[in-house]
C-alpha cells in the first residue's frame, strides 16, 4: 500500500509548490481570498481519499493484469472529460445531477472551487460533494479489500 501512496504524496507535493505560486499570483493581483480558504485542508484530505482509492484498485488490477496498464490513460482522459473542470457542474441538467454526482471529482472540483474563489454554500454543492464523498468512502473501502486479497499473490506474478 506504500506504493500508491507514495504516487499520491509526490502529487500532494507538486500541489503544495503551485499552490504558493497561486497565493503570490493572489497578492500580485491583490484578490482577497474568500473565509471559506479555511475549508480547503479539508479539501486536501478529500482529494487524497479520491486519488489513493482509486489508485489503489488501480495499482492491484495493474499488477494481476499486465495488460491493465494501457487502459489506465484513456481511463484518466475519459475522467478529465466527465469532471468539472473546463466547465462548471450548473451546466449539467437537473434530472442527470445525481449519475454526474457519482463520480466523485466533481465534489472534490466543486469543493476547490468554493474554498478558493467563494460564493455561497448551495444545496446542490451540498449534495455534490455528500455523494461524492459517500461514492469515495465505498470505493476506498473496496479498493482496500481488493488490494489486500491480490496483494498475496504479487510475489507470484511479478
Amino acid at each position: 500500500m506504500i506504493v500508491p501512496a507514495s504516487a499520491v504524496i509526490s502529487s500532494f507535493v507538486d500541489f503544495l509548490i503551485s499552490f504558493v505560486i497561486m497565493f503570490f499570483l493572489m497578492a500580485y493581483y491583490q484578490y482577497v481570498p474568500p473565509l471559506q480558504i479555511l475549508f480547503l485542508p479539508l479539501m486536501l484530505v478529500f482529494v487524497f481519499a479520491v486519488s489513493f482509492s482509486f489508485g489503489l484498485y488501480l495499482t492491484a488490477a495493474n499488477v494481476k493484469y499486465r495488460d491493465f496498464r494501457y487502459i489506465i490513460p484513456f481511463i484518466v482522459q475519459f475522467g478529465l472529460y466527465i469532471s468539472p473542470v473546463g466547465f462548471s457542474s450548473g451546466v449539467v441538467p437537473e434530472k442527470w445531477r445525481i449519475w454526474y454526482n457519482l463520480n466523485p471529482m466533481v465534489g472534490v472540483i466543486d469543493g476547490f472551487r468554493w474554498c478558493i474563489l467563494g460564493g455561497e454554500f448551495t444545496r446542490s454543492l451540498a449534495i455534490s460533494m455528500g455523494t461524492s464523498a459517500a461514492f469515495t468512502l465505498i470505493v476506498l473501502i473496496l479498493a482496500v479489500r481488493y488490494f489486500r486479497k491480490v496483494e498475496k499473490t504479487f510475489a507470484d506474478i511479478i
